[in-house]
C-alpha cells in the first residue's frame, strides 16, 4: 500500500493500515487539516468538492463532505465532475477553496485529494507544507451540533463550464459546425464520458463515436493517455472513418488526439498546436515545463514571441505564466492552460481551441501534425543507492557541461543546439530521471546514453 503526502495534495492506494494507504482515517485527517487551513486563511466557511468516477470515489466523497461539515464548513458538492470544472467553480462560488477527488492518470486502486486555494488554483509549496503540518499535529477543532456545515448538491457546473468555454473569443462554434467533424472519443469510463460528449454537441459536432464513456470507474485500460493505451481508439478512428480521435484522462485535465489515419498526434503536441492557434490571433509569451518538447519554443519564436521554461509541476508553470504574462502555457503531458479561461489544465478548453484551429486549417489532422517541428523525447532513469549524494552528482555533471547552455531551476537541463537532456531526481526514490529530446529517436536515445555513461564514469561504476 502507498500513501504519498505532497505539497499539492494527498494520494495513495485504497486499503491497508492507516498511514500506509489512503484509508478512511487518512482521508479524514488530511481533509480536516485542509479545511481548517482554508477557513483560517480566507475567513470563508465554504468549500467546493468534485470527483472523478473511480471506484472509491463515492466512499472518499462521503468522508470528505462529512468531515468538512464537521468543521462547520458548507460544502458545494458537484458530484461527478472534472478537475477544471472544480477550478472554475471555486471563484464562482466565492469559496475558500476546493478539493478534487481524483488520482488523475493513476490506475483504479489509487485515489487522491487535490487541493485548491480560493482562486481555484493548486495550493503553493508554502501552503501545502502548512496543511501537512496541521495534519501532523492534528491541529483542528470540530464544530458543535448547532454549527455543522450544510451539504449543497449543485449539478449546474457541467453547463456553466461549457458555457464559459463557448464564450471564449477564439472559440468559433460556427466554423466547427461547418466543418462537420466526425469524432471518436475515449473517456476511460470516467467523467469525461459525461463532459466531452456534452461539449462536442455544444460545439456543433453531430457525429460522435463513443468509446468507454460509461462513468462507472471500471477503467478498460491503463488510464494514462499514452499511445500504448489508445490502441482501441486508433482502431475506432480508422474503422468509423472519423476525422480525429480525442482521449482524456479520468479527471479531464489531460488531452491528446489521434489523427484520421490512426496515428498519434502526440501528447507533447497538444499544447504546441493549441499555442500555435492562440499565437496566430494573440500577441504574447508562452510557458511549458523543462521536460516538455522544444517544438513549443520553435512555434513561439516563429510567431515573434518569447518562450519561457518552468520547473516541472502545474503550480510552477502557472507561477511562471503569471510572472511573464504568458497568453498560453501548460505541460507536455497534454495539459493546456489558457489564462483567458482560468489558470488550470483544462481539456475542454483545449478541445474547443483545437477544433477551431483544425476547422480554420481545412486539412486533415495528420497534415497539421506534420506542419510542426518533429522531435522525439526519450525517457530513461538510472537507479542509485539510497545513500548516494544525488545533488552532488548533478553538480559534477553540470561542471562537465558548464560550457553548454544549461538550467538548474529543476534538476539539471543541458542544451545542445536543438537537442537537450534533463536530469531530475525523484522525490520518492533514489532515482535520476533522464529525459532527452532530438530530431530523431536514435539521436535522443544516444544523448541519454551518453549522459548515463558520464554518470557511471563519475561514480566509477564502469570498473
Amino acid at each position: 500500500m502507498t500513501l504519498i503526502k505532497s505539497i499539492s495534495g494527498i494520494r495513495g492506494t485504497i486499503g491497508g493500515a492507516a498511514g500506509d494507504g489512503l484509508t478512511p482515517l487518512d482521508v479524514v485527517k488530511f481533509t480536516s487539516a485542509y479545511g481548517s487551513w482554508a477557513v483560517k486563511r480566507s475567513g470563508i466557511k465554504k468549500i467546493v468538492v468534485g470527483r472523478d468516477a473511480r471506484l472509491s470515489g463515492s466512499m472518499v466523497n462521503n468522508l470528505v463532505i462529512g468531515t468538512l461539515q464537521g468543521l462547520g464548513i458548507d460544502v458545494i458538492d458537484l458530484g461527478l465532475s472534472t478537475t477544471p470544472t472544480v477550478e472554475v467553480a471555486v471563484p464562482d462560488e466565492k469559496a475558500a477553496g476546493g478539493i478534487i477527488l481524483t488520482a488523475s492518470h493513476n490506475p483504479k486502486q489509487w485515489n487522491a485529494l487535490k487541493l485548491l486555494n480560493e482562486k481555484g488554483e493548486f495550493i503553493s509549496d508554502i501552503d501545502g507544507k502548512e496543511v501537512l503540518d496541521i495534519a501532523e499535529r492534528s491541529d483542528f477543532i470540530y464544530a458543535d451540533v448547532n454549527d455543522l456545515g450544510k451539504h449543497i448538491h449543485d449539478d449546474s457546473y457541467l453547463q456553466k463550464h461549457i458555457d464559459k468555454v463557448l464564450a471564449l473569443p477564439l472559440v468559433d462554434v460556427e466554423a466547427i459546425k461547418k466543418a462537420n467533424f466526425k469524432v471518436a472519443i475515449d473517456c476511460v469510463n470516467s467523467t469525461g464520458g459525461i463532459f466531452i460528449p456534452a461539449l462536442l454537441k455544444a460545439l456543433g459536432v453531430e457525429t460522435i463515436h463513443e468509446l468507454y464513456c460509461e462513468p462507472d470507474g471500471h477503467f478498460p485500460h491503463n488510464p494514462e493517455p499514452l499511445p500504448e493505451n489508445l490502441v482501441a481508439l486508433s482502431k475506432e478512428v480508422v474503422s468509423k472513418n472519423a476525422d480525429l480521435g480525442i482521449a482524456v484522462d479520468p479527471d479531464v485535465d489531460r488531452l491528446c488526439f489521434v489523427c484520421e489515419d490512426g496515428s498519434m498526434f502526440g501528447e507533447e503536441y497538444t499544447l504546441v498546436a493549441v499555442a500555435d492557434f492562440v499565437l496566430r490571433h494573440t500577441k504574447g509569451n508562452t510557458v511549458s515545463n523543462l521536460s516538455s518538447t522544444r517544438a513549443l519554443r520553435d512555434v513561439t519564436e516563429a510567431a515573434g514571441a518569447e518562450y519561457h521554461a518552468a520547473a516541472v509541476g502545474e503550480v510552477n508553470v502557472v507561477n511562471k505564466m503569471k510572472e511573464v504574462n504568458a497568453i498560453i502555457g501548460g505541460e507536455g503531458n497534454g495539459g493546456v492552460i489558457y489564462p483567458e479561461s482560468h489558470y488550470g489544465r483544462d481539456a475542454l478548453v483545449g478541445i474547443a481551441l483545437f477544433l477551431t484551429h483544425l476547422a480554420n486549417y481545412g486539412k486533415p489532422v495528420s497534415v497539421l501534425r506534420r506542419s510542426y517541428p518533429g522531435y522525439f523525447i526519450s525517457k530513461n532513469k538510472i537507479t542509485l543507492t539510497p545513500e548516494m549524494d544525488i545533488d552532488g552528482l548533478l553538480l559534477k555533471v553540470e561542471e562537465k557541461y558548464k560550457a553548454q547552455p544549461h538550467s538548474t531551476i529543476d534538476g539539471l537541463k543541458i542544451e545542445f543546439d536543438k537537442q537537450w537532456v534533463h536530469l531530475r531526481r525523484s522525490n520518492t526514490e533514489p532515482i535520476i530521471r533522464i529525459y532527452s529530446e532530438a530530431e530523431s529517436e536514435v539521436v535522443a536515445e544516444g544523448l541519454a546514453n551518453k549522459i548515463i555513461t558520464d554518470i557511471k564514469e563519475i561514480l566509477n561504476l564502469n570498473e
